[in-house]
């Protein structure tokens, strides 16, 4: 349902439970809208190597899994993507992003250091998306997330997702997105924050038919 607002460049609100598929929701107009150093206009960046798009998710495990679903999507490009998060060394993730990173998926934390410690840059960033925006609130991040949302550049696209919409949450998309669309995948009779049953179809489209 997200698929043709975000390819548009839409802010969206997306209510979803986990495991609706939501990842590729918003990961493959993520990897649509970026530009890898094979692609055409790539040279032409203020900054080459500096992240296109921010995914901030509330827990590494989480961000490990968005990052290995976004890769596995990417591998018929030259998007790059990049994991950052607590727990794990910052060597290896400053060298990555001196390497060059076009998507980054993080946890809010460690994204604030290297950003201090001027290893990140998110000048470049035209969409962010907030994966499991009530975990962050529950967790204490909405002030992080607030403090990313404030470094990057006013004219870009919100994705936010959240299986509820505790106020904060609310009042944080009413600061800082514009006119965004509100999709909900949710069943109001059930108030399990994952999905039970989950249908899924494969469509095969010959590469003819591939735009």
């Amino acid at each position: 349902m997200t698929l043709p607002i975000a390819l548009d460049g839409q802010d969206i609100i997306g209510q979803a439970k986990t495991g609706t598929g939501k990842t590729l929701g918003f990961g493959l107009p993520v990897l649509q809208h970026a530009i890898g150093p094979d692609d055409e206009g790539y040279d032409q960046l203020a900054t080459p190597g500096a992240p296109q798009a921010l995914i901030v998710a509330p827990t590494r495990e989480l961000a490990v899994q968005v990052s290995k679903d976004l890769e596995n999507a990417a591998k018929k490009t030259s998007v790059r993507i990049g994991s950052i998060y607590g727990g794990r060394a910052y060597e290896p993730q400053i060298a990555e992003l001196q390497r060059g990173v076009d998507v980054i998926v993080g946890t809010p934390g460690r994204l604030i250091d290297l950003m201090k410690q001027r290893y990140l840059n998110l000048n470049q960033v035209k969409t962010i998306v907030l994966d499991e925006a009530d975990e962050m609130l529950d967790l204490g991040f909405l002030p992080d997330v607030e403090t990313l949302l404030q470094a990057l550049p006013e004219k870009r696209q919100t994705m936010l997702f959240s299986a509820t919409m505790p106020g904060a949450v609310i009042n944080m998309a009413r600061r800082y997105m514009v006119q965004p669309t509100h999709i909900s995948a949710s069943d109001p009779e059930d108030d399990s924050l994952v999905k039970r049953d989950i249908r899924q179809l494969v469509y095969r489209a010959h590469h003819m038919d591939k735009d």
